[in-house]
């Protein structure tokens, strides 16, 4: 009886994974009303709560216009809805009789609550061999895990991670309690915008009809990372207690050097690790550590960026204390939006070896003004600033390390006009304030005008020709830059360009920025070959 009792509680089984070593094709769960028919209709009951969650408010004012919310109206409304769900009792009960009669899910739930019981090594590898709904997977991983963090006051706590937080908008004004009033109705307009509309909109990929539409390709890609792969999934408890979906791919047994390092991939708005950009450092040979925003798949929450980073930090501390990469040995990977996490991870843990940003930009304030009406200039910048602040140059400048940005030629999402304006890319901004926070000498005038110029050429020949052009001497400006870091040490910002010509600084300029920037001639989600993914350049 127990056993029909977990049958009927338990999660949805999608899949059973072949063995690691085996060549057999993939198994899945037999076509039995378990695997079938009862979580397609599960699935139709959960898409159909999802659509009623989200106008329940326009239904309960239409039923109030029609005076359908009287007590004698309600009644009968009532006998209605509890047959309804006497209905959807029944069909639990069906469905938990069809996986007690399987022995597959029979297994399997024995499985699960023996690892739930006891999470020995051997319990978790036959679960791996399960993909089924990840809210009933266990926790492999927990934030306060690290002994550092648990004798360590200065770690997060609860509330989360530090973040950078914006300058207020008005210097200078007293902070009384009439100016706190005053600004109360435009705090709870930029609440209400941010956590409604602002947050899908910025985050698509945690709309639940996305995510149901695009399940199969998920199982699909996590299948090919698990069988082709080797890939082991993992649930991370953040701070906040958002639980995270990740996956890693371990290639330290090969004979590939690349291998050594570990590559954590932040996805875009709507990417998720099995089917992103977690494929490009895969296929160059690298260890990799994918995960999923706050709100997607598997991940719990909701994608605001103190929840970003909070999952970001743990997604850090598993690779160090789990899996066992020293940060000397880590890439934090990036595109799109997932440039926000990947400096984050930079700032707060200096160390790492490398930052790669893939399409990314400097400030969400533009990107977001470009799409809403100017009227509404003042409402959103407010919001952004207060509730979704993705602040990527400001960070990018804390980190010393070496960085990499990747420009797309023909990006439509980063452009603040339209995609053939290559000079609207917001890389370019980015690039711009990491070179003038570094070497703020070199970036003056004369070096800003012509990084600009290199930044508008719209092809390679274009770039060359410039870059000829003030006869760039690329071992001159080695010598100069090692002998300044031999001097002074690498810490940014530098004094180098200081006592030098104007030809000098314009020659260390165009030569910082070609070493900093890539282009690829490509629109914004157009996958990035594994030839184009080079780590970044440094002294």
């Amino acid at each position: 009886m127990a056993k029909l009792l977990s049958c009927v509680l338990g999660p949805r089984l999608y899949k059973i994974y072949r063995e690691r070593d085996s060549e057999r094709a993939p198994a899945s769960v037999p076509e039995t009303p378990t695997a079938v028919t009862a979580p397609h209709s599960s699935s139709w009951a959960s898409v159909f709560w999802s659509i009623s969650y989200y106008s329940s408010p326009f239904a309960f004012f239409y039923l109030y216009r029609k005076g359908y919310l009287s007590l004698s109206k309600v009644v009968p409304f009532s006998h209605y809805a509890g047959t309804l769900l006497l209905l959807l009792a029944g069909v639990a009960c069906l469905r938990g009789i069809g996986r007690w009669t399987n022995p597959q899910y029979r297994q399997f739930i024995t499985i699960l609550e023996a690892t739930h019981r006891n999470q020995s090594s051997e319990n978790k590898r036959q679960l791996a061999n399960y993909n089924f709904d990840f809210r009933s997977w266990p926790v492999d991983f927990h934030w306060e895990e690290p002994s550092s963090r648990k004798e360590s006051r200065g770690g997060p706590s609860r509330r989360g991670v530090a973040l950078l937080r914006p300058e207020p908008l008005h210097r200078g004004t007293a902070d009384t309690l009439l100016n706190r009033v005053k600004k109360l109705p435009c705090q709870i307009t930029s609440y209400l915008v941010a956590h409604t509309l602002g947050r899908r909109m910025l985050y698509p990929g945690s709309v639940y009809l996305l995510q149901k539409a695009l399940m199969p390709v998920l199982l699909q890609g996590q299948a090919r990372l698990v069988e082709e792969c080797n890939g082991r999934r993992a649930k991370l408890l953040a701070c906040d207690g958002n639980e995270i979906d990740t996956m890693f791919v371990d290639r330290r047994g090969t004979a590939q050097p690349q291998g050594q390092k570990l590559v954590i991939c932040c996805e875009g708005n709507a990417g998720f690790y099995e089917v992103g950009c977690i494929s490009t450092p895969l296929e160059a040979g690298y260890s990799v550590l994918g995960w999923n925003h706050p709100g997607f798949a598997g991940s719990t929450g909701v994608p605001f960026p103190q929840n970003e980073a909070n999952a970001m930090d743990v997604v850090v501390q598993f690779a160090i204390h789990r899996l066992g990469f020293q940060p000397q040995d880590i890439i934090i990977y990036a595109w799109s939006i997932g440039g926000f996490t990947a400096t984050w991870a930079a700032m707060s843990y200096p160390d790492v070896s490398a930052v790669i940003l893939d399409a990314s930009f400097d400030d969400l304030v533009p990107l977001a003004l470009k799409v809403m009406p100017d009227s509404w200039r003042g409402l959103v910048t407010r919001t952004v600033r207060q509730h979704l602040n993705l602040n990527n140059a400001e960070q990018l400048c804390r980190y010393l390390g070496p960085v990499l940005l990747i420009r797309r030629t023909k990006d439509e999402i980063i452009t603040t006009t339209v995609p053939e304006d290559i000079m609207s890319n917001r890389g370019n901004d980015l690039l711009l304030k990491l070179l003038q926070h570094r070497y703020p000498r070199v970036m003056a005038e004369e070096g800003l005008q012509v990084v600009r110029q290199w930044l508008e050429a719209s092809s390679q020949l274009e770039e060359a020709s410039i870059y000829s052009r003030w006869e760039v001497e690329e071992d001159w400006c080695l010598s100069v830059l090692r002998s300044y870091q031999a001097e002074h040490g690498p810490d940014f910002p530098w004094s180098v360009g200081e006592d030098m010509s104007a030809d000098g600084r314009r020659q260390l300029a165009l030569f910082l920025a070609r070493k900093h920037l890539h282009n690829f001639e490509a629109t914004h989600c157009t996958p990035l070959p594994a030839q184009n993914f080079q780590m970044p350049w440094h002294l």
